[in-house]
């Protein structure tokens, strides 16, 4: 079996790769080969991957190269869909890419799918398309309601990949997911953001009164889900995937100070984000109850490991981190 995996040169789409590659033996014939399409923006690099494993192949390209795409579909048995632009802030000063990649990018991988009759096509999305949750959790049925150009663009790309599903029958299954955190990922997001910066010995900027709650999903936890998803889940359905830890920014910043041996002196309260979601909650009963679906990382435990490896793997996020500054400065 062929599988082609977008945008796992990335933190979880990485994660998935090593899953799945782990599982079996190297020169194990029944193993999925897999290759892997990633166009290394700045979040991605090839050292996510073991790119001398016998069964993983990589191509460095973009999404939205229709060619490229359909030559890749039409040698593929499914598609594991992780590509994506995904830093809210980003978005927030300039939409434009996240447009292109999620919605644009989303549309030709689904055409060339439908093209070549490839499915399941699994599209990974996540839980800010429900938007804010003031109680109770969001459901697959609930309205999608983004606030944000992100979310906003992948609740575009989910609702093309369910229209191909009910107009022209491609197998997709759609999975949105809490909060991740884990290893491998960029230093952009809160939980890496703010602890490479605390063992530079720098503040962490946390916005308002760090009140906003999130659900966190270990990364491990959630590919597992994806898998279970393109393995066991039903053809046209949305899968929620949370992690059942729901804490406020505050909380979790308390923790990460904790663990990284800083205080509050640390902590530079900055203004908030244009359009802040208040709490986001997901209901995942349905992958609970039809695929066996839950998590089973231990926050506490999940969390002091990924302190621990960002802290022994400064090789690995040194050299992103430059990489981001010195193309900021021009």
């Amino acid at each position: 079996m062929n599988l082609l995996v977008t945008g796992a040169a990335g933190f979880i789409g990485s994660t998935y790769v090593r899953m799945l590659l782990a599982r079996h033996a190297r020169e194990d014939p029944a193993a999925p080969r897999i290759t892997v399409l990633d166009k290394l923006t700045y979040a991605g690099t090839l050292d996510n991957l073991e790119l001398g494993h016998p069964r993983l192949e990589f191509v460095h390209g973009d999404i939205r190269d229709a060619a490229l795409v359909d030559k890749l579909a039409a040698a593929a048995d499914q598609i594991v869909h992780f590509a994506a632009e995904s830093h809210v802030d980003r978005s927030l000063t300039g939409g434009a890419d996240f447009v292109l990649t999620n919605v644009l990018g989303t549309q030709t991988l689904l055409e060339a799918a439908r093209r070549h009759g490839v499915g399941p096509f699994v599209h990974v999305s996540t839980d800010e398309v429900y938007g804010s949750v003031a109680t109770g959790s969001s459901t697959e049925e609930d309205v999608l309601r983004p606030s944000s150009p992100y979310s906003a663009s992948k609740a575009s790309s989910d609702l093309l990949a369910l229209a191909h599903h009910r107009t022209h029958g491609l197998d997709v299954r759609v999975t949105r997911c809490s909060n991740n955190y884990g290893p491998h990922q960029f230093p952009e997001k809160v939980v890496p953001l703010f602890v490479t910066r605390l063992l530079d010995g720098h503040r962490v900027p946390l916005y308002g009164e760090g009140l906003n709650v999130r659900d966190w999903l270990h990364v491990d936890d959630h590919c597992r889900g994806v898998e279970l998803v393109r393995t066991e889940g039903r053809s046209g359905e949305v899968y929620n995937l949370g992690g059942g830890t729901e804490l406020r920014n505050r909380d979790l910043t308390a923790l990460l100070l904790e663990a990284c041996g800083a205080g509050w002196d640390r902590v530079a309260h900055v203004e908030d984000r244009k359009g802040h979601d208040l709490r986001y909650s997901v209901d995942w009963t349905k992958a609970r109850t039809e695929l066996g679906y839950r998590p089973r990382q231990d926050f506490a435990a999940g969390l002091a490991a990924t302190v621990a490896w960002y802290r022994e793997h400064r090789a690995w996020w040194e050299p992103l981190v430059r990489r981001v500054e010195e193309g900021e400065r021009g």
